[in-house]
């Protein structure tokens, strides 16, 4: 019986707690902590992702950021 990994619905195969935000009020806060401190927040991310405007990208340090692209009218 082999173990299915879960993935996250905004990080993928990464773990949430090992992506940070890298904007706004939450900037330096992980995926994690931001799903249990701030839902609402946590699936706006999960939207922007869906809508193809959510990237994570290894910095310098090793560590992932979030990126949300903002549309422009």
């Amino acid at each position: 019986m082999a173990l299915q990994q879960e993935t996250s619905p905004l990080t993928g195969i990464l773990e949430e707690d090992k992506v940070y935000i890298d904007f706004g009020e939450h900037e330096g806060k992980s995926v994690l902590e931001v799903a249990d401190t701030c839902p609402e927040f946590y699936s706006f991310l999960i939207e922007r992702k869906e809508s193809g405007f959510c990237t994570i990208r290894r910095s310098k340090d090793k560590s992932f950021r979030l990126y949300v692209s903002r549309i422009l009218n």
